[in-house]
């Protein structure tokens, strides 16, 4: 039998990115609910606010790495580079808080450490590092997909008597200008990283586990004229969006590789090396490089025949050559290949010569010798999805922590609720789509706010996907990873960046318009896959 009990707060929202911005307006200015968010960072702005290493940018065209429920925000809000940088989207954030006074229920400097689901009262309690707790009916995790920091347990790593620093919490004051810079790690973070400090560091080395496929990103000035246009075009932009594939704003190509010349398919490569963006370059040239062996091999044997080109020590461009599939998260970069001409750039492959230990000075390879750096950058990127659930002590039905769930791996109903978890949301939960993300974000959280809406109007105690459902879109979204090449490369879309973590499908990878059609027809059929228990039966009438 259930007591009632009042709580604090109806909602806490954990996290104040992009997730959490718009769910606290969803559920505050729009739900009428009284909510607190609470965010560890001492500002707003979730990975804009904690990655601020030189190069940090957005890899999405600027014109759709923000929201679209706001239109008056859309033609209010301009932009002067195809990419923004992470000043601007920083910037961009705060003005949407400001502009929503949503600082008043936003609680800065707040880590939460644990959450916990009483049956009794069907209430959350939410603990803070600072040991106080709060109460809620709704429990909303916008944790961040890329938020929990990696940081490999190399040998010695404590004794390093220079600036030891992971992208992920760079210091507000540290400066590169001059310095001999080692970075480890070369995935989206670090070739950014990379191309900004080989142009200010004295001297970079790179210490490179995996070469990696890069395209350029075509990032650039764009006129005002151009954001113009691309305003009086928002309405068409945004259905494209919402439609696509991975939402990045261009039309995904419906032709395979393999029906065309081999003559066209080095101009359609040509034309999209030119024109810029990892995602564009996988999707947009063909339809079914990401399935495809064939037409993936032929896409892969594109960028190396760049590489060679590019590249002038045929050693340096041999250590950049990946040799395996094309089948990570797509990356670009302004001049990256190009860097490693510089002549303060030095190359270390590790998967040939691994790093044996951190020393007070530097870093020693297994050859025996040891690279003097000031600054020591950790670019070794997230435990993703998951890493930020399973770090607190995350409790649901009969006291259950979320470990126990996932010993296999991270699962959900739809990617953004939990068996066993009632009235507990996750923006870009394990298995949500792998997309551009705010227009992800934005579709969970407009469909989060409709259910808790629905259930706040029907007298709804408690919404809990059922096991069965669960279990359900798992196999779907392992059945769809299955069909792509991605699970057949070490990612950390599937975990493999993290030692010891199982490898596992993490994503929905059908696109953003198949899931959103998923999401329209579980509510149309009355939340399928839910349970909701209304206020008589939780109080055992």
């Amino acid at each position: 039998m259930s007591t009632s009990r009042t709580p604090d707060v109806d909602a806490i929202v954990i996290g104040a990115g992009f997730g959490g911005i718009y769910m606290l307006h969803k559920l505050r200015n729009e739900l009428g609910l009284t909510v607190k968010a609470l965010e560890k960072g001492g500002g707003v702005g979730g990975t804009w606010y904690f990655n601020r290493y030189p190069g940090a940018k957005s890899d999405t065209e600027g014109f759709v790495y923000r929201y679209s429920f706001d239109k008056d925000l859309l033609q209010e809000w301009d932009w002067s580079t195809r990419y923004l940088d992470q000043p601007d989207v920083l910037a961009y954030l705060e003005h949407v808080v400001e502009r929503y006074d949503l600082g008043r229920d936003i609680q800065l400097d707040t880590e939460v450490t644990g959450a916990a689901f009483d049956e009794h009262t069907d209430l959350w309690t939410v603990t803070t590092a600072d040991g106080t707790s709060l109460t809620s009916r709704y429990l909303v995790n916008a944790l961040g997909l890329l938020a929990r920091t990696n940081i490999p347990d190399i040998p010695g790593r404590d004794t390093f008597s220079g600036t030891l620093v992971h992208t992920n919490a760079w210091p507000h004051d540290l400066d590169i200008t001059g310095k001999r810079v080692g970075v480890i790690g070369t995935g989206s973070t670090g070739t950014q990283f990379i191309v900004a400090a080989a142009r200010t560091a004295s001297h970079l080395t790179v210490f490179q586990r995996s070469p990696q496929y890069c395209v350029p990103s075509g990032n650039g000035p764009v006129d005002q004229a151009e954001v113009d246009r691309t305003k009086e075009n928002f309405d068409a932009i945004w259905e494209q969006v919402r439609n696509s594939v991975v939402a990045f704003g261009f039309e995904e190509s419906g032709v395979e590789a393999m029906s065309v010349s081999e003559e066209e398919r080095r101009r359609v490569f040509q034309e999209n090396w030119d024109k810029g963006n990892g995602f564009r370059f996988m999707f947009g040239t063909f339809a079914d490089i990401a399935v495809d062996p064939e037409a993936n091999a032929a896409a892969a044997a594109f960028i190396r025949s760049k590489i060679a080109e590019i590249v002038d020590d045929p050693e340096t461009a041999r250590k950049l050559t990946p040799t395996d599939l094309y089948a990570k998260r797509p990356l670009c970069n302004e001049g990256y290949y190009e860097t490693y001409n510089r002549g303060n750039v030095e190359l270390v492959s590790i998967k040939e010569n691994p790093i044996r230990e951190i020393t007070p000075a530097g870093v020693r390879t297994s050859d025996g010798v040891e690279r003097e750096f000031d600054v020591l950058v950790f670019a070794t990127g997230f435990d993703a999805v998951d890493g930020n659930y399973r770090a607190m002590d995350l409790r649901g039905r009969g006291g259950r922590h979320i470990n126990e769930h996932w010993t296999d791996g991270p699962t959900s109903y739809l990617g953004l609720s939990k068996a066993g978890f009632p009235n507990m949301f996750m923006i870009l939960g394990p298995n949500g789509p792998f997309t551009n993300l705010p227009p992800s974000i934005e579709a969970q959280v407009d469909w989060i706010g409709e259910l808790i809406g629905t259930a706040e109007r029907n007298g709804v105690r408690t919404i809990e996907p059922t096991q069965v459902a669960e279990d359900a879109w798992t196999a779907t979204c392992d059945q769809i990873a299955n069909t792509t090449l991605f699970p057949k490369a070490d990612s950390w879309i599937f975990g493999a960046n993290v030692p010891g973590k199982k490898n596992a499908v993490m994503f929905f990878m059908a696109g953003i318009g198949a899931y959103r059609q998923k999401l329209a027809e579980v509510a149309k059929n009355g939340y399928e896959g839910f349970e909701l228990s209304k206020q008589t039966e939780a109080a055992g009438v």
